[in-house]
């Protein structure tokens, strides 16, 4: 029977292995464990009677920006440790849920800043927290206290395990990737001009890889792999690729979503073309217009005017990118799974094939 390095049953035809998924009682215990660590992050700031003025206003920073997601990064570490782990106690599975909800605090750091400087008006469903009344560029501080929120439960959490600093020096590298995409998407893309010189696949793939593929599929395995004794590189880097290409699948489905999904279902306005982002769908078309419909994006992208808006669109809708974005997909989606099968290292495949079901045809 194949093994982990701690002993930890990796048999994938276990018949616990194949039903595995995310219910509604892992979701309610994943959201119990958000109230004590808020809870422990006040006490912590209380101990402190001058601050408590900021320790109030950072609980209410937390209890608006982290919890209202679809928690799906914080949930993969619960359930990639669960893979791992068939036999795990329920102590373990709640520090990987822990650990799940520290993911969760890093993407609300980075939400908060990438809202500010992306001029967005809503998110998950409700105005962003900078757009709120009394907030503005205090957000800008906001998101520093979450990303210390990460580390501040991690020491209390985890200090005493001996795969304490691989956690740590993951988060730290997994923060610095994030912002080194954030900076390659924001040079690519000012406000002050449009080049679409800029806007080519290469580009798009680096910026996508560095700012949301990292913290959004590797980082949660990473962490439920350390968690789980597994440290070897190969299987990290082996899994590491894959996830990647997951990632790219994911951000080209959020740059379709942004333009073609319901604002109601997706939980926020769309504003890529406004924004004059570098997304998928300007990429692709600037591979396949005329020159009288390159002018037209030209004139038009990066517009916040309602109108020129339309004019983009008219252009993605004569170049039919609704289906090529459809075919990408099918195809993608192929050779993710072919990918799956030949992977080799310490992880059930089913940790991959969990990632792809859910993103697979994905509304929001």
């Amino acid at each position: 029977m194949e093994t982990n390095s701690n002993g930890c049953n990796l048999n994938r035809k276990d018949p616990k292995v194949k039903r595995l998924k995310t219910s509604g009682t892992e979701l309610e215990e994943f959201d119990a464990v958000f109230t004590d660590l808020v809870e422990g992050l006040v006490n912590q700031g209380k101990q402190h009677k001058e601050i408590s003025a900021a320790v109030d206003w950072f609980k209410e920073v937390c209890l608006y920006n982290v919890p209202f997601g679809k928690k799906n990064r914080g949930l993969s570490v619960v359930m990639t440790y669960k893979r791992i782990n068939t036999d795990a106690t329920e102590s373990e599975l709640r520090q990987a849920r822990v650990l799940g909800w520290c993911v969760e605090w890093l993407q609300a750091f980075f939400l908060v800043a990438d809202d500010v400087m992306d001029k967005s008006i809503t998110h998950r469903g409700k105005p962003c927290w900078y757009k709120k009344e009394g907030v503005g560029l205090i957000a800008i501080n906001d998101s520093f206290y979450m990303e210390n929120c990460v580390y501040a439960i991690l020491k209390r959490h985890f200090k005493q395990e001996d795969y304490y600093t691989d956690i740590v020096d993951l988060f730290h590298e997994t923060t610095m990737q994030t912002v080194t995409g954030q900076c390659l998407d924001l040079i690519t893309a000012p406000e002050t001009h449009i080049n679409f010189d800029e806007f080519t696949t290469e580009r798009y793939t680096a910026i996508v890889k560095w700012k949301t593929a990292f913290y959004s599929f590797y980082l949660p395995v990473a962490l439920a792999m350390y968690m789980a004794g597994i440290k070897d590189t190969a299987t990290h880097t082996a899994a590491k690729t894959i996830l990647l290409k997951m990632g790219t699948f994911f951000q080209i489905q959020d740059d379709y979503l942004d333009c073609y999904g319901d604002p109601e279902v997706i939980g926020k306005i769309g504003t890529d073309i406004q924004d004059n982002k570098c997304s998928w769908l300007i990429v692709q078309a600037l591979a396949k217009v005329a020159p009288e419909q390159r002018q037209i994006l030209q004139e038009n992208y990066g517009q916040p005017e309602e109108d020129k808006v339309l004019k983009v669109k008219a252009v993605y809708k004569d170049l039919d990118l609704e289906q090529l974005y459809r075919d990408y997909e099918e195809e993608s989606y192929r050779q993710l799974l072919k990918d799956i099968q030949s992977f080799q290292g310490q992880l059930p495949k089913e940790v991959f094939t969990d990632f792809a079901s859910k993103i697979y045809k994905r509304q929001k």
